[in-house]
């Protein structure tokens, strides 16, 4: 069997995924790459009324019924852990996966939210000052990209979260990593005041994706020297980047870790090296035709 004949059946798990893109960014790259026998389809939580608890209980069945591996989102990446056979690095670091590689029957838990942000911020933002950032959000995708910047280098990290003892918590475990990097929990109240000693600023909350509209601080706090990143790619032009832009900071869109991250669970999934590029063009193609076609829906 060569690799453009291998059976792939990919499924991603998760609550309310109706509208996700990734089923169409991994089979456009999958049929650009010439892999012919190659399916990923959703599973989703609310439309098969199955309880997040359970969640461990329909991987084990997806796999049973011949799926060949897994993408895990929001808000599964961590009550999919008692299931799993075995974890990556990142994953046991981070207590959540987004991937399961299924080899000889034995179910691989990975993270690709770190290695993607990471990727990203180096490919997207090569030149960043890593001297102090604040991070807005420290759930599992925050939690992921706390653990990114510090492994890029970032000496001074401040992490806000609406739940200050969840943020302690992040800082706690990546202090125990990274000793290097100084992680401090920060309410959100005062992340205008740490912003104007700060190079960068990453929001990893969900604030700004469609159906939570705004910006996860004051943009009046933001100045020309930070760079700003945001992890929400619908739309991929957040409030937050869209002031940032204007006022001439280097921005980082969420489509860049999506991308990053979905190549990598790719690579993963198939055993083949995706073109991240053609990737990125492939999103930008499905953003605009869901704008399109919401546009048309309101007509």
């Amino acid at each position: 069997m060569t690799p453009s004949t291998a059976r792939h059946r990919i499924r991603l798990v998760g609550a309310g995924i109706a509208s996700s893109l990734s089923p169409a960014l991994h089979a456009r790259e999958a049929a650009a790459l010439g892999l012919t026998d190659y399916r990923y389809e959703l599973l989703d939580l609310e439309a098969e009324n199955v309880p997040v608890e359970r969640t461990g209980g329909l991987v084990r069945s997806a796999v049973a019924d011949g799926c060949t591996g897994l993408n895990i989102t929001h808000p599964c990446k961590q009550v999919v852990l008692p299931v799993l056979d075995d974890l990556s690095d990142n994953a046991r670091l981070l207590g959540a996966v987004n991937t399961v590689v299924v080899r000889n029957g034995r179910l691989i838990g990975h993270n690709t939210d770190h290695s993607g942000f990471l990727t990203a911020l180096r490919r997207g933002l090569p030149a960043a000052a890593l001297d102090a950032v604040v991070l807005v959000g420290a759930g599992g995708a925050g939690s992921a990209v706390a653990y990114a910047l510090a492994a890029a280098g970032v000496a001074n990290l401040r992490i806000a979260d609406v739940d200050t003892v969840r943020a302690a918590d992040v800082c706690a475990r990546l202090s125990a990593v990274f000793p290097s990097t100084r992680a401090t929990a920060l309410p959100v109240e005062a992340i205008p005041a740490a912003l104007r000693t700060c190079t960068g600023v990453v929001n990893a909350s969900p604030i700004g994706m469609v159906g939570h509209s705004g910006t996860p601080f004051d943009v009046a706090a933001l100045h020309p020297r930070l760079w700003v990143a945001d992890i929400v790619y619908r739309p991929i032009r957040t409030e937050l980047i869209s002031a940032a832009a204007v006022l001439g900071c280097d921005v980082l869109d969420g489509g860049q870790m999506l991308v990053a991250q979905a190549a990598d669970t790719f690579a993963l999934l198939t055993g083949i090296d995706p073109d991240a590029d053609r990737m990125r063009r492939h999103l930008d193609e499905l953003l605009s035709n869901q704008v399109l076609a919401t546009h048309q829906e309101a007509r």
